[in-house]
């Protein structure tokens, strides 16, 4: 009757480890206290099937006497397992010492366990109403005959445990499909924020019908798209309606803002992380590429990923497969990339800041959008555009424009493109209380003004031109440098005069054959 009330007694006790906690890692360690509690073992071991990616989820508890443990959360391949039936929860196993020194040969993990002083091994089918569900191991420190005389009962703790785990995978897949959801929930919502401007490409100028025309070319294709141009272009729109226009208009296209996230970050948020592959990596989380899996990815700012993320990213886009961070799989990927960037990436590749092979493989079908100075034909249709957009979400009836006013707005150098001007009319709507838009002189004078974030335009576009466009570049560089009595860098050197960096203008030089001190002893 001992004997029962005993027997019951960790039954009961395994039973309160299990249903105490939902989260794998914790349970494994909850339900090892309370085994060795009870039969003494020094080794506690699970193996799950962690889906059909064709490898085993394990958590390994080492027991020590003083109450201390070791624990190891990890993951191996199927198919590398000794006594692969018994692990896979498909057969009871019973191994005495020379077994599990056969098994320790050929794999480090039976290697830890009889360094913990093990002798015997025991490994037990997890089956549930599900189907199998992995294996319990238990190690102990003498010999096999113990585990025998208590199998019975050791049977009853793996049906009592089965139960624990078939809740926790679960509420493991439950986190991660809620993850997942909240991931494309996001994507959604910022998909509906755009909706009004995604066919909406306001302008009939000759240089935006060029780039419709390009859009139009190109969207039939699966070709990497990069687009160029000052920053307020309208580049995401743009890409917008080239994914429209795509085989692949039928899922969303994913964004992603390189610039708007941390580095620490990046290589996460584009190829996914394993559940613990670093400090807070809670739950297994989808990369954008495996997101846009059979879409379009869009990589706005591409010319700020790090120096040190670009060989991953080129092999993406190369193999089209990924790995997650932390994990070892290998997963193809179908996805249409288009980049945009208001950086000089020829620049920055010239400066060793950016990867020319990356460059090449994003720039098979490169479409230079215009600056809004170069379409005042369109300031027109975008400024009713606009006014009748902050008209409606306001509640405010405008009806017209004056012609005096658009003729201002067409005059205005536009530093910040669609963007600035789309700014300045949502002020101007704000300040109207009548039915025509009220643009105070004052609004675009201080636009004027204020300094642009764009980088600085090639020298040929300067108001007074250094020099003739059509003038060889070695014999420009020559004259330039002359003039500067072969300074280079500086505020008073060749390369502030020729609107370059100092690096880049050592590049051409060397590429040219120049030599600073060539120019003054001619």
């Amino acid at each position: 009757m001992r004997a029962d009330r005993d027997q019951l007694q960790i039954l009961v006790d395994v039973t309160n480890a299990v249903l105490s906690t939902l989260q794998l890692e914790e349970l494994a360690e909850k339900v090892a206290q309370a085994l060795q509690l009870a039969f003494g073992v020094s080794f506690v071991g699970l193996n799950l099937h962690a889906g059909d990616d064709g490898e085993l989820q394990t958590h390994d508890i080492y027991l020590e006497r003083e109450g201390r443990e070791r624990c190891r959360h990890t993951r191996y391949p199927r198919e590398r397992l000794p006594a692969r039936e018994a692990m896979l929860g498909r057969q009871l196993l019973l191994a005495s010492e020379p077994t599990l020194e056969q098994m320790a040969a050929v794999h480090p993990r039976f290697a830890d366990v009889m360094r913990a002083g093990c002798r015997s091994l025991c490994v037990l089918p997890l089956c549930g109403a599900s189907g199998t569900v992995g294996a319990l191991l238990l190690a102990y420190p003498g010999d096999s005959g113990y585990f025998r005389a208590v199998l019975p009962l050791l049977q009853q703790v793996a049906a009592r445990l089965t139960l624990g785990l078939d809740n926790a995978l679960a509420y493991q897949e439950i986190s991660r499909l809620k993850d997942q959801l909240a991931s494309e929930n996001l994507q959604l919502t910022s998909e509906i924020q755009h909706y009004q401007n995604f066919d909406e490409i306001i302008g009939h100028s000759a240089a935006m019908s060029a780039v419709l025309e390009q859009v139009e070319i190109v969207a039939a294709s699966d070709c990497s798209v990069l687009l160029l141009g000052e920053t307020g272009t309208g580049k995401e729109l743009i890409a917008r309606a080239i994914h429209a226009h795509s085989p692949r208009a039928g899922k969303r296209m994913v964004n992603m803002n390189c610039a708007a996230i941390p580095a620490g970050l990046l290589e996460s948020e584009l190829f996914g992380h394993e559940k613990g592959a670093f400090t807070g990596a809670t739950a297994q989380r989808l990369g954008r590429f495996e997101m846009a899996d059979q879409s379009t990815l869009f990589l706005d700012e591409v010319g700020d990923i790090p120096l040190e993320l670009q060989p991953k990213l080129l092999r993406v886009l190369q193999e089209r497969e990924v790995e997650r961070l932390g994990g070892q799989k290998i997963i193809p990927v179908d996805v249409r990339v288009i980049s945009a960037t208001s950086c000089d990436l020829m620049g920055m590749i010239a400066d060793k800041r950016y990867r020319s092979d990356l460059y090449y493989r994003l720039n098979v079908f490169p479409i230079l959008l215009p600056p809004l100075r170069e379409r005042p034909d369109d300031i027109p249709l975008l400024a009713q555009f606009f006014t009748q957009k902050f008209a409606r979400r306001m509640n405010r009836c405008i009806e017209s424009i004056p012609a005096e006013t658009l003729q201002r707005l067409q005059r205005h150098n536009w530093p910040g493109n669609v963007r600035e001007l789309q700014n300045v009319i949502e002020r101007a709507v704000i300040l109207t209380r009548g039915p025509v838009l009220n643009l105070p002189q004052t609004d675009l004078a201080y636009h004027q003004a204020a300094p642009s974030c764009t980088p600085p335009a090639a020298p040929a576009r300067r108001e007074t031109p250094l020099f003739d466009a059509c003038e060889p570049e070695k014999e420009r560089i020559l004259r330039v440098l002359k003039e500067c009595n072969g300074i280079v860098a500086g505020p008073r050197g060749a390369a502030a005069k020729l609107g370059l960096k100092r690096t880049t203008l050592l590049s051409r030089m060397q590429r040219l054959g120049i030599s600073s001190r060539e120019p003054a002893e001619s």
